[in-house]
């Protein structure tokens, strides 16, 4: 129960009564939501990534992109919500992945304490490591709380980060290519 009394302390810090009725489940709810939004921090990527040579005979030079996958995380700067989604795609080399482990991978380092900057490369970086792909790409638009509800107070601004490696980042025309995708996907 000490978890629940740092949310007690919290409470009061700010000016509430902790024993109020609407309150008092709050501790144990806020303890169970953050071990919810910091799970990512219980996984590791041997957990997740699932690589297959079978299927990847003849993939040439044709990305594979996952769209959209939702991004939640929080800052670890204010503990403020980062929301947005990932593209995340390569070029496969020999191996492929289970589509529903990009997702999981974006997920697992989303639900740390971040940075987007560094979310979006630990994402390309795993890729990158775990498939040897001829090429990486990841994308992310997110919108960051420390900046809308404090602040500056700006609303409706996006970040937009992205991590490249092998062909998409020598090949001008990977790049673009993926890049369009991306928009495309985001335009639907």
């Amino acid at each position: 129960m000490k978890d629940e009394n740092l949310i007690r302390a919290l409470l009061k810090m700010i000016g509430e009564d902790p024993d109020r009725e609407g309150l008092r489940e709050t501790p144990a709810r806020v303890v169970k939501a953050w071990k919810e939004w910091a799970s990512g921090y219980s996984l590791d990527v041997p957990q997740i990534m699932k690589c297959f040579e079978d299927g990847a005979e003849g993939c040439g030079d044709e990305m594979v992109i996952v769209h959209n996958i939702p991004v939640v995380s929080k800052c670890e700067h204010h503990l403020a919500d980062i929301t947005g989604i990932a593209h995340v795609g390569y070029i496969p080399n020999g191996k492929i992945v289970g589509l529903s482990k990009i997702p999981r991978l974006v997920e697992m380092y989303a639900r740390r304490l971040q940075v987007q900057e560094r979310l979006t490369n630990q994402v390309a970086d795993q890729m990158d490591k775990q498939l040897c792909p001829k090429g990486v790409g990841v994308i992310i638009r997110a919108s960051h709380a420390c900046m809308s509800s404090r602040g500056v107070k700006i609303h409706g601004s996006t970040t937009t980060t992205s991590a490249m490696r092998g062909d998409l980042l020598s090949e001008v025309s990977c790049r673009a290519e993926f890049i369009e995708l991306c928009k495309m996907a985001e335009r639907k």
